[in-house]
């Protein structure tokens, strides 16, 4: 094949938002690839952008704006990883510019914002995937296949419990504010509320009760002692106790980086604020339950006060159930009628979440190129922010939501 026809089918693809996200799983995978060139970078913030291309050690170009990317470059497609307020104007804007877009979770933070993204992908007729990557995660494969090859017979009730040692720097970020992340039940349970509607074959929510709350992460529970007129932070690396401090949020790696002082002057963000003292509205804990048109119930707990990180499923049919842990990377299966209890041991994978990140990346390049049918839509998406919208209602007028309330 000629250099020429080579170059056709490389795919140019650029990335709106440069955190973490988008730079360490979705750039340095798509820097590897010689089917794909990543050629641009879209960021309100150009210290940030800059530092971002550094990190990757690659010459792209870099936009402030989603509209001047799309009109000055020829992308073939888009990742989206800006903070989740924003990919409704994002992924309208790049489906309005006539390229297949890669959303990673939430599709948006309300029911409405994924409904207009529905409408822009239906009128560009392009490939727009959601980004749930705990669908390739290795461990949930394998417990999907034994739901769908009816191993645990007619499935019932499902629950998940999620710890997660690094969630409680949600209370450091942007995460921690309701206007931008929609509530931790739609940026974080937004992955487990899919993985029920998945594991389940889609069937429609109809109820969601949640409890959540602040109940460690607050001023009265800082885990050392005050000193009378030497206050904490107001960020880790500020704060005159961060050499005591069990739960300090060290920076030093990227200080110079995308999180540097020069990037914080240009939007005045902070992702290190103290997650005792800084202002919050989302919760540090929680309880959600989901009841489907099928009668299948499904409880999801999300615990960020832990030192354990690990999701843990179980699902219970009428001829058995099944227990996952990602962490250990196992699913063990007991029937329900005799003592045969099977434990699989899942092949640990590479590449960031379990080799999940990698793997989403290049199901979203192979879908473009029409090898693989698109398994992850906008509509799944919706779902999965509509449980996540009824839980925050729920939680905060402590009440039962209707999911069908969403949709007038």
């Amino acid at each position: 094949m000629s250099s020429k026809n080579q170059k056709k089918n490389i795919l140019k693809v650029g990335i709106i938002g440069t955190g973490g996200r988008g730079i360490n799983a979705f750039g340095s995978y798509l820097a590897t690839r010689k089917d794909a060139e990543l050629a641009a970078l879209c960021d309100p913030n150009p210290v940030r952008m800059e530092a971002a291309a550094k990190r990757l050690n690659r010459s792209m170009r870099l936009y402030p704006t989603v509209e001047k990317m799309i009109a000055s470059e020829k992308l073939d497609a888009a990742v989206i990883t800006s903070p989740d307020y924003c990919h409704e104007p994002n992924a309208v804007a790049a489906l309005k510019g006539g390229i297949n877009v890669l959303i990673d979770k939430p599709l948006a933070t309300t029911v409405k914002g994924c409904q207009n993204i529905i409408a822009a992908a239906k009128k560009a007729d392009k490939v727009v995937m959601m980004g749930f990557n705990l669908r390739h995660h290795a461990v949930l494969k394998r417990l999907k296949k034994i739901i769908d090859d009816g191993v645990l017979g007619r499935v019932f009730l499902i629950e998940n419990r999620e710890f997660y040692d690094g969630g409680r720097t949600y209370m450091s970020r942007w995460n921690r504010h309701y206007a931008k992340s929609g509530g931790l039940w739609i940026h974080k349970g937004s992955h487990d509320f899919d993985i029920f509607n998945w594991f389940l074959g889609f069937p429609k929510p109809v109820k969601v009760s949640a409890f959540a709350g602040v109940d460690v992460l607050t001023p009265k529970h800082i885990p050392f002692k005050v000193k009378p007129g030497i206050p904490v932070g107001p960020t880790c690396g500020q704060c005159p106790y961060k050499k005591i401090c069990p739960d300090v949020y060290d920076l030093a790696e990227t200080a110079n980086g995308q999180w540097s002082d020069a990037a914080k002057k240009v939007d005045g963000y902070s992702k290190d604020l103290c997650m005792y003292t800084s202002d919050k509205d989302t919760h540090d804990n929680g309880i959600a339950i989901v009841e489907y048109e099928n009668g299948v119930k499904a409880s999801h707990m999300e615990c960020f006060i832990t030192s354990l990180s690990d999701r843990l499923y179980t699902v219970v049919g009428d001829r058995g159930q099944a227990e996952a842990s990602l962490h250990h990377r196992t699913i063990t299966v007991r029937p329900r009628w005799n003592g045969e209890v099977v434990t699989y041991q899942v092949p640990e994978e590479s590449g960031g979440h379990g080799g999940a990140d990698p793997s989403l990346a290049n199901a979203f390049l192979e879908t473009i190129k029409g090898r693989l049918k698109n398994q992850s839509t906008v509509e799944h998406g919706m779902w999965s922010t509509a449980i996540g919208q009824a839980a925050e209602i729920s939680r905060r007028q402590s009440r039962m939501v209707a999911i069908k309330e969403l949709f007038k």
